[in-house]
C-alpha cells in the first residue's frame, strides 16, 4: 500500500506492510493488522523506540504497516556509528588464492550465470508488485563469497561479459562481485563478506520503481526525471524494509549509495562520518562499474580511465582509503583486460599475479598482424618469450571491442572456456 499527500501543510505518508518478526527500532507505526481499540496500544501511531516495544507489537500482531517518512530507521538508528569505530580494517592483509584460475573457470560461471538469472527474476519481481525471495538472494551471494575467496579472477573476468541492453541487471550483478573483491582484499571474514555482497547485489533495485523511459532514456535527462532517478534510494529502502529477513545493512547501503562524503550527494546529503562502511565500499564499486560500462547514453570507459575518475572522487564523493585498496587489489592490468603486447600481439588478461601486478597470466587471442591465432595461456611471470625470442611484456590496455574483439562473444562460443581449462 502506498498513500502519498505531498500538498502543502499536509503530512506526507507512506505506509509500508512489515511483518512483526522484522520490526527494528526507530520505525514508526501508523496501523495494526487490527483495529487500534482492539490493541493494548493508547495512541494510533508510534516509534519502536526499545526492544521492549517491539515485543510488545509482537505478541498482538502478525504485521504492521510503518510510515517511512516518520520512521528514525535507518538514518538515526543506534547502529549508525563514525567510521572510526567500524570493526572492519582497512589493514588487513588479503588472503592467497586457494586456487588457479583455470580450475575456478567452472564453478565461477555456474555461479554467476545461476545468479545473473537470479537477479533478473527479482527485478521482474519488484516490477509486478511482487515480493524478493531473500533467502534465495542470500544463498547466491554465499557461492559468490566462495569463489571469489577461492580465486577472484575468475569472477572479475566475468564482470567483463557486457550487454548495454542489460545494464541494470548486470550492473548489480558486478556490484556484488567488485564488492565481495574489495572486502576480501581488506582481510574481511566471510560472514561479513556475505552481508556486503547482498548488499552489493540488492544496491539498486529502487530502479524497478522508475519508469523504463526515463531510466533508459538515451538523451540528457530533466530536471523534472532526475528527480525521478534520483527517487530509486527511497525506493529501494522501502522494498528492503518491507522484505522478511534482509540483512539490516543491505537497507543502510539502498538508501545511501549516492550519499558523498562532503555532503553533496541524496537523498539526505550525510557527511563523512555519518556513512557506513559497507555503503563506502559499494560506493567505490557502483562508480567502478559504472564508469566502465555501456550504457545507452554513453560508452563506457577504459579501466584505467576509471581509476583517475576514482582518485579524482578520493576525499570527495568517495573514502580515499578503500579507492586506494580497490586500485591495489585490481591491479593495473585486471582479469578480462583486453592488452597489446609489445610486438603486437594482442590478449586477454585472465589472472592477476600478487607479486607481480604487471606480469600476468594472458590468453593470446591475435597475432602481429591482428589476425586471430591459436589461443594458448601465456604466464608473463614466467618470461615466455614472443616468437622472436624476446620476453613478452604489455604495452598498452585496449577497450574492450578494439580489433572488433568481444569478449562476451568469446566467452559465449565457450573459447576462452577451452583454453582456460
Amino acid at each position: 500500500m502506498d498513500n502519498r499527500m505531498d500538498s502543502p501543510g499536509i503530512t506526507t505518508l507512506r505506509k509500508i506492510k512489515v511483518a512483526a518478526g522484522d520490526l527494528k527500532i526507530g520505525m514508526y507505526v501508523c496501523e495494526l493488522d487490527r483495529p487500534w481499540l482492539d490493541s493494548p496500544f493508547l495512541f494510533q501511531g508510534f516509534v519502536l523506540a526499545t526492544q521492549a516495544d517491539i515485543d510488545a507489537v509482537r505478541k498482538v500482531c502478525k504485521y504492521v504497516y510503518i510510515d517511512a517518512y516518520r520512521t528514525q530507521f535507518p538514518e538515526t538508528t543506534p547502529r549508525r556509528r563514525p567510521i572510526k569505530s567500524s570493526r572492519l580494517s582497512w589493514t588487513a592483509a588479503p588472503p592467497e588464492k586457494r586456487v588457479s584460475v583455470e580450475r575456478e573457470i567452472d564453478r565461477a560461471q555456474n555461479t554467476h550465470t545461476q545468479t545473473s538469472k537470479l537477479v533478473k527474476t527479482f527485478m521482474d519481481d519488484i516490477r509486478f508488485g511482487r515480493g524478493v525471495d531473500i533467502q534465495l538472494a542470500r544463498d547466491a551471494v554465499c557461492e559468490c563469497v566462495d569463489s571469489v575467496y577461492r580465486n577472484p579472477d575468475a569472477m572479475l573476468l566475468l564482470t567483463q561479459l557486457k550487454d548495454r541492453d542489460e545494464y541494470t541487471a548486470q550492473h548489480s550483478m558486478n556490484v556484488c562481485i567488485f564488492s565481495i573483491v574489495l572486502g576480501r582484499y581488506l582481510g574481511m571474514s566471510i560472514p561479513e563478506l556475505r552481508n556486503l555482497g547482498l548488499s552489493g547485489l540488492m544496491h539498486d533495485m529502487g530502479k524497478m520503481r522508475v519508469p523504463l523511459e526515463i531510466l533508459n532514456k538515451p538523451g540528457r535527462l530533466t530536471d523534472e526525471e532526475m528527480t525521478v532517478v534520483k527517487a530509486h534510494t527511497v525506493h529501494g529502502r522501502d522494498i528492503l524494509m518491507s522484505t522478511r529477513g534482509v540483512y539490516p545493512g543491505a537497507i543502510d547501503v539502498a538508501y545511501e549509495h549516492h550519499e558523498n562524503l562532503d555532503g553533496t550527494g541524496y537523498p539526505n546529503g550525510l557527511t563523512d562520518a555519518q556513512i557506513m562502511p559497507y555503503t563506502r565500499i559499494v560506493a567505490v564499486a557502483d562508480t567502478y562499474d559504472a564508469v566502465t560500462s555501456d550504457r545507452v547514453y554513453q560508452s563506457g570507459r577504459t579501466h584505467m580511465d576509471a581509476i583517475a575518475i576514482l582518485n579524482n572522487e578520493s576525499g570527495k564523493r568517495l573514502d580515499g582509503n578503500l579507492v586506494t585498496k580497490f586500485v591495489e587489489c585490481l591491479g593495473t592490468y585486471p582479469a578480462g583486460s583486453l592488452v597489446e603486447m609489445s610486438n603486437g600481439e594482442v590478449a586477454l588478461v585472465i589472472e592477476v599475479n600478487p607479486r607481480q601486478k604487471l606480469r600476468p597470466k594472458v590468453i593470446m587471442l591475435l597475432d602481429a598482424d591482428k589476425n586471430p591465432q591459436p589461443h594458448r595461456i601465456v604466464d608473463l611471470a614466467k618470461l615466455d618469450l614472443d616468437p622472436c625470442g624476446q620476453p613478452y611484456r604489455i604495452k598498452a590496455m585496449l577497450k574492450n571491442g578494439s580489433y572488433n574483439i568481444d569478449i562476451k562473444r568469446y566467452y559465449e562460443q565457450g573459447l576462452i572456456q577451452r583454453t582456460v581449462r
